[in-house]
């Protein structure tokens, strides 16, 4: 078992065989070759996501620089 999916089976309340079964399960769905590419297109959501997130909402609300409003 690898040391990244051990948190994730803390939280869920997944044990070793449950882990192995579901690894199992992907495998006869998907098979052997598409399991990296599928990992890897997971992995990059989940990066593009925490990137999103990381974003600062109020650098999008900043006003433009070169236009003032009001009277002339």
């Amino acid at each position: 078992m690898s040391l990244s999916l051990l948190p994730l089976a803390g939280i869920l309340g997944l044990g070793g065989p449950e882990l192995l079964i579901i690894l199992v399960i992907l495998l006869l769905l998907f098979g052997g070759a598409k399991l990296p590419a599928l990992a890897k297109g997971l992995g990059q959501s989940i990066k593009e996501f925490k990137n999103a997130a990381k974003d600062d909402p109020k650098e999008e609300k900043k006003p433009d620089s070169g236009t003032k409003s009001g009277n002339n």
